[in-house]
């Protein structure tokens, strides 16, 4: 079967090849799976790229997992002998690793059955973001009916997620983007849209219950100022796509922020998502019910796996980007 791996650190377009490799063998408590479709996270290019501090734990001078890919859909084709909740042909969606290849084997706790009218598309750009977006929301912000919500960074695809999300807990929301993602972000059950090429949300003299910060572009500060007294900031992972000069520098601005939170009524909380089965139900049910509609900015084949994380790293994605195994593409 084909597979996305690399073998050394670098940009997509030097390291990322497109090999055959073994098919993988379930075991006792996986499924195996025929990948449909997989999406691409931050995470991805962070891998390929490694600062230091990352090497620590992936390798100091070559990665010692070699393959790619968290978020997957496809049709079950064999489970192993523990397996209970899934058969042969059940289709399913949730986290694995090496997601990017035609066959991917998932543990049976981390997939749940895929809604007969989303798509596979659909379905596999939901686990990390629409995770983050869900347990950044209800975990760390707390949310509740009819408190003000800032998503920045609304547009991404945490950030489409976490919009959407907001809403159906009953929140009123506003989404900050740039001037094309405007009408986007509004269509998604935006209360309010903030352009930030033309206003600074900080700047606007309105304050927040929760801002859910996909960027972690304004100082602890300035989102101070537009938190309640009691407000949470949310800061989602460590700042999504972009430079790694600017993941890392946000990073930093965001733990200088939590510590900076401990003096204050305010809080400054960061996380990263737990994939857990009951979680990825509920944003089952978000999708089943309407609730929740995933946003694909572009589809690429496994065959351009590098094009597609260069063009994440970019950091102008409308919601996700997301990969199809070609192969295995039946409908």
């Amino acid at each position: 079967m084909k597979a996305a791996v690399y073998t050394r650190y670098g940009p997509p377009d030097v390291v990322v090849q497109i090999k055959e490799v073994e098919k993988p063998v379930p075991k006792d408590s996986e499924v195996l799976i025929e990948v449909r479709a997989a999406s691409l996270n931050p995470l991805d290019g962070h891998l390929l790229r490694a600062p230091f501090p990352l090497r620590l734990m992936t390798g100091l001078r070559k990665p010692k997992n070699t393959r790619l890919g968290v978020d997957v859909a496809g049709q079950v084709e064999a489970v192993g002998r523990n397996v209970t909740q899934f058969k042969p042909g059940d289709e399913v969606f949730g986290a694995c690793r090496a997601a990017l290849a035609e066959y991917a084997c998932a543990p049976e706790s981390r997939l749940v059955m895929k809604p007969s009218k989303v798509t596979f598309e659909q379905a596999a750009s939901v686990p990390v973001a629409g995770l983050t977006a869900l347990q950044g929301l209800r975990d760390k912000g707390k949310i509740q009916p009819g408190q003000k919500v800032l998503i920045n960074g609304a547009s991404g695809g945490v950030g489409t997620f976490a919009v959407q999300i907001a809403k159906s807990f009953g929140a009123d929301v506003t989404g900050v983007c740039s001037t094309r993602n405007v009408d986007m972000v509004r269509s998604i059950g935006a209360d309010h849209v903030i352009n930030y090429t033309k206003e600074d949300f900080t700047q606007s003299g309105q304050r927040y219950d929760i801002i859910f910060d996909n960027v972690s572009n304004h100082s602890f500060s300035e989102r101070r100022r537009i938190l309640n007294s009691n407000g949470i900031c949310v800061l989602a992972g460590i700042g999504g796509a972009g430079s790694r000069e600017g993941q890392w520098t946000r990073l930093g601005g965001s733990l200088k922020a939590m510590v900076a939170s401990w003096f204050v009524s305010q809080k400054f909380v960061t996380f990263i998502a737990r994939i857990t089965k009951e979680d990825l139900i509920i944003l089952r049910e978000l999708m089943a019910t309407g609730n929740v509609t995933p946003v694909i900015d572009k589809c690429y084949k496994l065959s351009e796996v590098p094009e597609a994380i260069r063009y994440l790293e970019e950091g102008h994605a409308r919601g996700k980007v997301v990969i199809t195994a070609e192969s295995n593409n039946k409908t």
